[in-house]
């Protein structure tokens, strides 16, 4: 029994067995990516708050907060492309699964995986064009047209940055589905509690 239960494979939280040091390493480092543009989005969004209160005490105080609606709407790009890839993962994205829940099995598995190829492809799209724009505005060095000119590359790079992070976990997702393996959000969706289930998924 002790030498069955050592030859067993170790089990990712999500149910993705782990076959190697290289791939527990490359999942690793796809959490960490994750996770990080994760933190990057939160990160943001108290910066939102910081910009919204710093510019009421600012008025308040006769102080003129030059911009601070340019500043607060580059973070709101930020903390909402940046933060797809984590909240995809952890099934807060509105997803239409009238028809997944009356399939069963492989036909099921092969919707899935159609749908997962499909926003790969639209993802994947959306991010070469942003990717695409960003650079033009580093070559041609636009800047915004508010008070104080910022260079548009770098909010324009968050909203890049997160768009290429959600591509390698929709990406990440359609491999798992190939491989008939449980994808992420349907982890995220079996570890909430019943009570807790979302109600907006159709």
């Amino acid at each position: 029994m002790g030498g069955e239960g050592g030859c067993r494979r170790r089990r990712h939280p999500q149910g993705v067995p782990q076959v190697g040091s290289a791939a527990a390493a490359m999942r690793a480092a796809l959490e960490l990516l994750y996770r990080g543009s994760g933190l990057l989005a939160g990160f943001f969004l108290v910066a939102i708050a910081a910009l919204t209160a710093a510019q009421i005490v600012g008025r308040s105080l006769g102080f003129a907060a030059y911009s601070f609606d340019d500043f607060a709407g580059f973070c709101l790009a930020a903390t909402s492309f940046l933060g797809l890839a984590w909240t995809f993962r952890e099934n807060e994205h509105i997803r239409m699964t009238l028809a997944l829940h009356h399939l069963r099995g492989r036909t099921r598995r092969v919707l899935e995986v159609v749908c997962l190829a499909v926003a790969a492809l639209l993802v994947g799209l959306f991010a070469w064009y942003c990717c695409d724009m960003t650079l033009t505005s580093y070559q041609l060095h636009d800047v915004s047209q508010g008070l104080v000119p910022v260079a548009l590359w770098m909010p324009q790079s968050a909203m890049a940055l997160g768009l290429v992070v959600l591509l390698v976990a929709v990406i990440d997702d359609l491999v798992a589905a190939l491989r008939s393996r449980p994808t992420s959000y349907e982890a995220a969706e079996a570890r909430r509690p019943a009570a807790q289930a979302p109600g907006f998924e159709l």
